[in-house]
């Protein structure tokens, strides 16, 4: 193994620092869209393309605004619960 493999391999073991704000949240974006894709792609018996497609969008963003009000909800009772 090489000097270069070596590394490649080393970042590995050392876990991705995602910050609690706001810019996080986007890490949320393509896990969501990976998850829709996966999702749909188990349960559409036959896929074509425009279904298939139209299928994961709705799913992402239904998973999207359903996490948004989630998060609104609980935003509102944390000020609700301090204040």
């Amino acid at each position: 193994m090489s000097i270069a493999d070596a590394f490649f391999m080393a970042s590995f073991t050392v876990p991705e620092i995602i910050h609690v704000d706001p810019k996080s949240t986007l890490w949320l974006l393509p896990l969501v869209a990976s998850i829709s894709i996966v999702y749909k792609t188990t349960k559409i018996p036959n896929i074509k393309a425009l279904s298939f497609l139209k299928e994961v969008v709705i799913l992402f963003g239904s998973i999207v605004v359903f996490m948004a009000v989630s998060a609104i909800a609980l935003c509102v009772l944390a000020w609700l619960i301090t204040e």
